[in-house]
């Protein structure tokens, strides 16, 4: 957009309305689709001293008429910063409904808490047709984000709706999150400290020379700081149960992306250790798709695991201990790489548009477990062929796979190779534990 005169310009500083008009304009070619209304609508409030836009919080400038402003420069800044985040729309990561979730904290200070505005909005009678509808006083928009665009909605078997974003906007509107709960937190701290001596004020005021009082931003934002193996060794089952740790783990980036925060500890299921704090859209996106407790699906997001971000998501998963004293993964892990890596070549095609298509949905399942490695088998099959045939693949017993894995793992990623090994048993258990059975809820489980 051309440096033009827009309404309401004073001094580089644009009236809401104007914002949103230049908020949209400056937008229009964007991968992650914007709303209008991203100053003046719910949950955006002008009078708490900031509004969202993106994962940028743009401070508002309260001119001595009363009229409400901010920074065209500030809005311009935010639009650039959307316009880079890149979008594909197949990669979705579930955001509700989950049973026996966590309830999130309720403070009014930070309003977006988006997961719980998109879930309070489609689980009310008329879901998202009631929603699309855009009531008075409703939230139509996230951080400037207009959601309703990108919301996929699935239903399992037949009954059961579930909602799903793509992974970069999930990402995105986690950071928002991050921003507006550091934002509040540096205010807070800047108003217990002005207290002593003057009033207190949400946030500070001051005057330019113009008269205008402002928002001061002054105080950095807390950043993220990276993860640089803290937690390495220790028990979940532990560390889980001491005070503050939650607290703790939002200070970090997630350990894979490193872009968006930290919401959860990962952790290895079958021998208890840490991994590391990882973000939401991270922690979906390795979670295996269970059917059963024996049987996954192998779904398309395999592919980033085991191909696309080979290297940190096997760096990640031998942050256990345990994995990597024994140069393998996890057995749910471990089931799918042998499915979608080792058996590859065994998988059918079908002749498609252009070129050939794979056959159907890989699907892998396993008897006994990795505590028995002699009796514990591997079967991989085909779901869904379009021909009607679900076909037996391959029978790969545990250990076969292990060392399919090991090679495979000095080829890929000589590196993560390296530091495995079975001379990193010190400090080990004698036995190792069977599988942790997961109980945070339906589909919440963290691998």
């Amino acid at each position: 957009m051309s440096e033009r005169v827009l309404p309401g310009r004073t001094n580089g500083l644009i009236t809401l309305v104007a914002a949103d008009t230049l908020w949209v304009d400056l937008t229009a070619d964007s991968a992650v689709p914007t709303a209008p209304g991203a100053f003046t609508c719910s949950p955006a409030r002008a009078r708490i001293g900031y509004v969202l836009l993106g994962s940028h919080a743009v401070a508002t400038v309260r001119a001595s008429g009363g009229q409400w402003s901010v920074a065209e420069a500030e809005v311009r800044r935010a639009a650039a910063e959307l316009n880079a985040v890149g979008m594909d729309r197949q990669d979705l990561v579930r955001v509700g409904p989950f049973r026996g979730a966590p309830r999130q904290e309720c403070d009014e200070e930070t309003p977006l808490r988006w997961r719980r505005r998109i879930t309070g909005e489609l689980l009310e009678p008329g879901g998202p047709e009631r929603a699309a509808r855009r009531e008075l006083g409703r939230p139509y928009h996230l951080a400037g984000i207009d959601w309703r665009q990108m919301l996929v909605e699935q239903t399992r078997d037949g009954t059961q709706r579930t909602w799903w974003l793509p992974r970069s906007v999930v990402r995105l509107l986690d950071a928002a999150e991050h921003t507006e709960t550091q934002w509040v937190q540096a205010a807070r701290a800047r108003q217990a400290s002005a207290a002593v001596t003057e009033p207190p004020s949400h946030p500070r005021k001051a005057r330019d020379a113009d008269g205008r009082q402002t928002t001061s931003l002054e105080g950095p934002v807390a950043s993220l700081r990276p993860y640089n193996r803290e937690l390495e060794g220790q028990l979940y089952s532990v560390l889980s149960r001491k005070p503050g740790t939650s607290r703790r783990v939002a200070g970090w980036a997630c350990a894979v992306c490193r872009t968006a925060p930290a919401t959860v500890l990962d952790h290895c299921h079958e021998h208890g250790y840490v991994r590391a704090p990882v973000c939401q859209s991270c922690n979906t996106l390795e979670r295996p798709d269970h059917l059963y407790s024996n049987d996954i699906r192998v779904a398309n997001r395999y592919t980033r695991l085991f191909h696309t971000d080979t290297d940190d998501w096997l760096r990640h998963w031998h942050r256990c201990p345990g994995c990597r004293a024994r140069t393998t993964l996890s057995l749910p892990h471990l089931a799918a790489w042998t499915a979608h890596i080792a058996c590859r070549s065994l998988r059918p095609t079908h002749r498609a548009a252009r070129g050939r298509k794979p056959c159907g949905v890989l699907r892998v399942s396993w008897t006994g477990s990795q505590n028995a490695p002699r009796s514990c088998l591997l079967t991989v099959a085909v779901d869904f062929c379009p021909s009607g045939e679900h076909r037996i693949l391959a029978r790969v017993p545990y250990r076969e796979a292990a060392e399919r894995f090991r090679a495979w793992l000095a080829e890929v990623a000589p590196a993560v190779a390296a530091a495995a090994g079975p001379d990193r048993l010190d400090g080990l258990p004698a036995q190792f534990r069977p599988v942790i059975a997961d109980t945070s809820g339906e589909d919440l489980e963290l691998f």
